[in-house]
């Protein structure tokens, strides 16, 4: 039976595959990103467009859909900025921890009836950063585990209305942001030495056929042979 499944961060990477997966498996798919032309070429059935950074915006886009029953939503959209502690500013602050978790706080709770309705499957994806925390990583890693905490508190209020919460913690995987990391790190990239969007994506698009009877509340994936964030010399 077709899904409707909600994606943010539709736009590029893992996101995209997610809409394109979802699509050729006959799921309609509500795709997300902050502008319109960051959709094109992304199949999907309706849009939703905003930026992650005004929260304050959510509720009246969620509103316009109109949506009585929604299936899943996985929340994909995120930000990173590398640096020590000493070198991170306060926007930099201010809007990792609004993109990373105010902004899937906010939506997950706009969406809570239509979700209800359908006893739907909330999926955010998170980060080994949000497990174990390193130099640099001081504003990724606390809004992933923040995010941890907003996956689990979900689920434990969520559960007697039937809908599922699950925590997805990819390490070291082939997108433009762990590009972007090795840059900020000045560190070598192989994409042959990580795990694929597509892999993730059709790992994380099983997660939403999970069987009734059970629930799969946080699940890790690592490449076989990843390639430890060094900085050149």
């Amino acid at each position: 039976m077709s899904k409707t499944i909600l994606v943010t961060g539709a736009g590029r990477g893992l996101g995209r595959t997610l809409a394109e997966q979802l699509t050729a498996r006959g799921d309609k798919v509500i795709a997300h990103a902050r502008s319109e032309s960051a959709l094109d070429g992304v199949p999907h059935d309706r849009r939703l467009v905003f930026d992650l950074a005004e929260p304050a915006a959510i509720a009246d886009a969620v509103a316009a859909l109109g949506l009585e029953r929604l299936d899943g939503v996985i929340h994909n959209a995120g930000v990173v900025h590398i640096g020590a502690v000493a070198e991170q500013s306060l926007e930099w602050w201010r809007q990792t921890l609004t993109v990373n978790v105010t902004a899937p706080a906010e939506l997950t709770r706009a969406l809570l009836p239509a979700l209800r309705a359908a006893r739907g499957h909330v999926v955010f994806v998170n980060s080994g950063a949000g497990i174990n925390a390193g130099p640099k990583w001081s504003s990724y890693a606390a809004s992933k585990h923040a995010l941890r905490a907003l996956a689990d508190s979900l689920r434990g209020e969520e559960r007697p209305n039937g809908v599922r919460v699950t925590s997805v913690y990819p390490s070291h995987f082939a997108t433009d942001m762990q590009r972007s990391v090795r840059e900020q790190y000045d560190a070598d990239y192989d994409p042959a030495r990580a795990t694929s969007p597509a892999s993730i994506a059709t790992t994380i698009v099983d997660l939403l056929d999970t069987p009734d009877d059970m629930v799969i509340n946080e699940l890790r994936i690592e490449p076989p042979n990843p390639l430890p964030i060094r900085a050149r010399t």
